[in-house]
C-alpha cells in the first residue's frame, strides 16, 4: 500500500451507493487520456416549431390513424406501440428455479410537454413547466389506484434513444414492483429501521452541510451530483419536505420544482452549448396495494442520467468493465458539481 497521501481528484477509489448497495469505481486520472474514439454529432435545437410529419405535433395523424387534437399545453395519449398491455394471458407457472417466469401487465402513456417541437424544458417558462408537473400528478393520481409502480420518465435527445424530436415523456404503469425501485425500497427500509430516519432526508442534511456537490437549492428542493454518481454529470433532485410521492406536492412546491427543473436543465444545455441529452425519472413510494402501508423510509426524488463526458460530442460509454464488473466514472462527483454550479442556470445560451 502506498504511503502517498490520498487525493480524491487524482487517485482511483470506490464509493458505495447506499440506495442500491452497489459500488462505483472512480478513476479521475483517466480524464487526462487523449480521446480518439466515437464522437457524437452536437445536439442543436434546429427543429421547426411544427412538422406535419411528426406524429406528436398538434393536429397530426399518428401511424394508427388517430388525429391529435390541436393542443396548446400538455397532451397525453395511450402509447400506440406499448411495452405493457392489460389483456394478455398469464405465462405458465414454472417449478424450475432456473426458469422462473411471472405475469406482467400495465399500460404506457405518452405525454407531450408543449405544442412546439423546438421547445424543450429549459426553453419553456416556469409556468409552462408547472403545467407539465401538474399533468404528471393528474396521470399519477389516475394510475396509482390500480398499479404497483408508476414510472414517469423522459428520454431527451437521440443519444439517449429518443425516437421522436418533440418535447415529451413517457409514463409506464406496472402491475409489478420493478427491480431498481424494489432494490431502493429494500435499502431505504433497512436504513430507516436502523436509524429511525429516512436515508435521503439525512443525505440532504449532509449535503447542505458539506456544500461540495450542490448544484441548485431552494427551500423545497435540492439538486446534487450524488456522492455515488455513476454518469459524469448525473444529478439527483430531492424533496426537502419529506414528500413520498409526486402527488404529495403543494402548489408552492410545484412552483419551486418548475423553477428547479428550468434552472438545472438550463445549466445542462449551457455546459457544452448544446441541447443536453439525458434520461430522467421520478422515484417515490410504491402505489396500488402499497398505498397506506409503511412508507416512512421513502423520500421523493428524480434522477438525471446524462451521457456527455468531455464535450457536446464526447460521451461516456458504459461498456466492458462497467457491464462485466461495476459502474466506473472518470471525473469526481465534486468536480462535476463544481462545473455545473459555475454554469449560468438563468439565461439559456440560445437567448
Amino acid at each position: 500500500m502506498s504511503k502517498e497521501e490520498f487525493v480524491a481528484t487524482e487517485h482511483q477509489h470506490r464509493r458505495l451507493n447506499p440506495l442500491t448497495g452497489q459500488w462505483v469505481l472512480v478513476c479521475p486520472h483517466r480524464m487526462k487520456r487523449p480521446w480518439s474514439g466515437q464522437q457524437e454529432s452536437p445536439q442543436k435545437n434546429e427543429l421547426p416549431e411544427f412538422d406535419p410529419t411528426n406524429p406528436l405535433c398538434p393536429g397530426v395523424a399518428r401511424p394508427n390513424g388517430v388525429k391529435n387534437p390541436v393542443y396548446e399545453s400538455t397532451f397525453v395519449f395511450t402509447n400506440d406501440f406499448p411495452a405493457l398491455l392489460e389483456g394478455v394471458p398469464d405465462p405458465p407457472v414454472s417449478s424450475d428455479p432456473l426458469f422462473q417466469v411471472a405475469p406482467a401487465r400495465g399500460t404506457c402513456r405518452v405525454m407531450c410537454f408543449h405544442p412546439k417541437s423546438n421547445t424543450t424544458l429549459p426553453l419553456m417558462s416556469s409556468t409552462e413547466i408547472s403545467a407539465v408537473i401538474k399533468e404528471w400528478i393528474n396521470q399519477y393520481n389516475d394510475l396509482q389506484k390500480k398499479y404497483t409502480w408508476v414510472q414517469i420518465f423522459e428520454n431527451k435527445g437521440s443519444a439517449m434513444g429518443c425516437s421522436n424530436p418533440h418535447p415529451h415523456c413517457q409514463i409506464w404503469a406496472c402491475s409489478f414492483f420493478p427491480s431498481e425501485p424494489k432494490l431502493k425500497d429494500t435499502n431505504l427500509r433497512a436504513y430507516y429501521q436502523q436509524h429511525k430516519r429516512a436515508l435521503l432526508d439525512d443525505y440532504v442534511q449532509r449535503e447542505l452541510t458539506k456544500e461540495e456537490r450542490i448544484v441548485v437549492k431552494n427551500p423545497d428542493w435540492l439538486v446534487v451530483v450524488p456522492y455515488w454518481a455513476s454518469w459524469p454529470f448525473e444529478t439527483m433532485l430531492i424533496s426537502r419536505n419529506k414528500n413520498k410521492r409526486i402527488n404529495d406536492l403543494t402548489k408552492s412546491q410545484i412552483d419551486n420544482l418548475a423553477l428547479t427543473i428550468k434552472e438545472l436543465t438550463t445549466k445542462y444545455d449551457n455546459l457544452f452549448g448544446c441541447s443536453f441529452p439525458y434520461s430522467m425519472g421520478w422515484h417515490g413510494a410504491p402505489t396500488g396495494d402499497e398505498i397506506g402501508k409503511d412508507d416512512a423510509h421513502w423520500t421523493l426524488h428524480a434522477i438525471y442520467y446524462p451521457p456527455l463526458l468531455r464535450s457536446a460530442t464526447i460521451r461516456k460509454f458504459m461498456v466492458g468493465f462497467e457491464l462485466l464488473c461495476q459502474a466506473q466514472r472518470d471525473l469526481t462527483p465534486e468536480q462535476a458539481a463544481q462545473r455545473l454550479r459555475d454554469v449560468d442556470g438563468k439565461k439559456h445560451y440560445l437567448h
